[in-house]
């Protein structure tokens, strides 16, 4: 007997994710529909008979009229029109309580398809706080299907939720679908039905407008958003220093019980100098890199996030963008593969192209590791001014270059091969709430996992093909480790690509590294540690890559590095992700020589004004 199938569907900032969340913890599955790139989140809820009902978590939409690929895939679900996905036994569709006016006209608009629905009325603690007060049975009588108060963040009325939702699974559709109504009579019943079960008015808005008065002040809001991203920035030094540290010395005491179980030779050099030094070189990284997840979930979900858009339209409208471009750039700070999936939401197409060739241009998390080694080996560790950390505000700089070269490019694109005029902004203001801590560790954790297995299949295996490049062939005894890396084939490709880079700074071992990093760029401090671990001696090899580096290259060309990683051409899993959305390699192809030669001329220009200059 199959499994049942119940589609969650709400408009955006229903707090269906949290609901999502809530029934079905964190077994989830995450992929994607056959076919396109919108994610695909099912869960299993366990009902108090016993029987298990698989939900699905589809993209919010505000109606079954598409606008994007995302809202399209939630049309075909529900309707039962998506390939690879069955047919929902039922509808569970997520309402804020304290904006019944705008969410329920999607709720008739689904009732008119005529399958077994109920309604999640959620946040319903909010609409209590703000004195708000809806007649629940009165509401459920108006449209003919269940309602249940709800409190996703709080796991309130789950149960409840639960108990509905098992008599509409496995029966039979007994309500024909109704003809299609126009928007705007259902948004009129809406307003109707909202005014006829609110009981009492609250002040529902007021604490938000208040705080809204100041977060999007024309000059307040953007000294506080400024401000926040500071924030971040710093932190992602300052906190992650001591986990970094006790990684690091976890990964010296591994390589040292291999130095002392494993005989001197090609299965030593494969774990010490391959595995834990190009691997561990990476997983180093992993608490800055939750640092700054932590600090992007807690802006989504706390709803200052659709603020910082709103203040950025103003610039991004200067550029040809809108303000609905700053979110899935906003994404693309952690991966640039979810930033320009995000795109899908923008309406026209020509803003949705531009803000896929921009998204990699954003500092996306596997920077991280480059940045972070790099500035830890030549940059001080020293205050500024008694307040601010020398290596946090070169970390923002290189952040606020990344978007500024971002915004310069958008500029270019829509003047020249994305041209047109830009849609117009608008999106809903979700209320502000604290960050609910079960949502916010469910996606600190998907993020760490993603990471970790990232880093243990493909950086290891890119890492352990290295290794082999590096360490065949063998030179003759008695050589030291430059000679073996001068031989190896590795090095050889280093030497023959090395003339492009010498221009702009770039050694044998830059070169080298750059190759593999295209796969995935933390991937470069990989085969950076493992191409330094082999040319070490046996004192150095317990050393960290940031040791090693302090002494191996001059500052300009370090400066010239950060300067490439700027703007350097995405890894290869991105361009195959705008492939796939623009159904053409013409444009992933110009996203990679475009930034290949934004990179260059950065890195060159930093190279020989800091050559210069010291």
């Amino acid at each position: 007997m199959s499994t049942a199938v119940a589609a969650l569907v709400g408009n955006p900032n229903a707090g269906k994710t949290s609901l999502f969340n809530a029934l079905t913890g964190a077994r989830q599955k995450v992929g994607n529909y056959p076919g396109v790139t919108v994610e695909r989140k099912v869960g299993p809820l366990t009902l108090a008979d016993g029987r298990t009902v698989d939900i699905i978590d589809l993209p919010g939409t505000y109606s079954l009229d598409p606008r994007s690929p995302d809202e399209a895939v939630t049309r075909d679900v529900v309707m039962g029109h998506q390939a690879g996905e069955r047919v929902p036994e039922a509808i569970i569709a997520v309402v804020d309580a304290t904006n019944l006016r705008n969410h329920l006209r999607f709720v008739l608009e689904l009732k008119r398809l005529g399958r077994p629905m109920l309604v999640a009325l959620n946040m319903f603690d909010l609409a209590e706080r703000d004195g708000l007060k809806i007649d629940v049975e009165h509401l459920s009588a108006r449209l003919g299907v269940p309602v249940v108060p709800t409190v996703a963040v709080r796991r309130r009325g789950l149960d409840a939720l639960a108990a509905e939702l098992a008599p509409l699974l496995g029966q039979a559709q007994v309500v024909a679908p109704l003809p299609p109504a126009d928007i705007v009579d259902l948004q009129h019943e809406a307003r109707d039905m909202a005014k006829a079960v609110t009981v009492a008015q609250g002040t529902a808005r007021r604490t938000t407008q208040g705080i809204d008065r100041i977060v999007l002040h024309p000059v307040a809001g953007p000294i506080i958003l400024a401000a926040i991203l500071f924030l971040m920035f710093q932190s992602v030094f300052a906190w992650a220093e001591a986990p970094m540290t006790w990684i690091e010395d976890g990964i010296a005491v591994l390589q040292g019980w291999a130095a002392a179980g494993i005989p001197e030779g090609l299965l030593l050099s494969l774990i010490n100098d391959g595995l834990l030094a190009g691997v561990g070189a990476v997983i180093v990284f992993l608490p800055q890199i939750l640092i700054l997840f932590a600090f992007i979930i807690a802006l989504e979900q706390s709803g200052y996030m659709v603020r910082a858009a709103f203040l950025m339209d103003r610039l991004m409208s200067r550029v040809g963008l809108n303000g609905r471009a700053f979110i899935p750039l906003l994404s693309s700070f952690a991966c640039a593969i979810p930033g320009i999936m995000a795109a899908r939401t923008i309406d026209e197409p020509r803003d949705r192209l531009t803000t896929m060739l921009i998204a990699p241009l954003m500092t996306c998390s596997a920077r991280l590791p480059v940045y972070a080694v790099i500035i830890a080996a030549f940059i001080p560790d020293q205050a500024v001014g008694g307040i601010f950390n020398l290596q946090g505000l070169v970390l923002f700089g290189l952040y606020a270059f990344g978007v500024l070269g971002a915004l310069a490019a958008a500029f270019v694109l829509r003047k020249t091969l994305t041209k047109g005029t830009s849609q117009t902004f608008l999106m809903e203001m979700p209320k502000y709430q604290a960050p609910a801590l079960r949502d916010f560790t469910i996606g600190l954790y998907q993020r760490a996992g993603a990471f970790l297995k990232r880093a243990g299949t493909l950086i290891m295996a890119i890492t352990v093909v290295l290794w082999v490049l590096v360490a065949f062939p063998q030179s003759p005894e008695g050589t030291d480790g430059a000679t073996q890396i001068d031989n190896s084939f590795a090095g050889r490709i280093g030497h023959a690509i090395e003339p492009i880079f010498r221009p702009i700074g770039f050694n044998d071992e830059i070169a080298i590294a750059l190759i593999p990093g295209l796969a995935a760029r933390e991937v470069a401090v990989a085969a950076l540690g493992t191409v330094y671990a082999i040319q070490g001696d046996e004192a150095e090899v317990e050393q960290s890559l940031v040791e090693r580096l302090r002494g191996a290259w001059p500052l300009p060309t370090a400066l010239a590095f950060l300067a490439w990683y700027v703007f350097a051409p995405q890894c290869l899993a991105t361009l195959a992700v705008a492939k796939r959305e623009t159904n053409s390699w013409k444009w992933p192809i110009f996203m990679f020589v475009y930034l290949f030669a934004m990179a260059y001329i950065a890195a060159g220009l930093t190279f020989w004004i800091s050559s210069a200059l010291l």
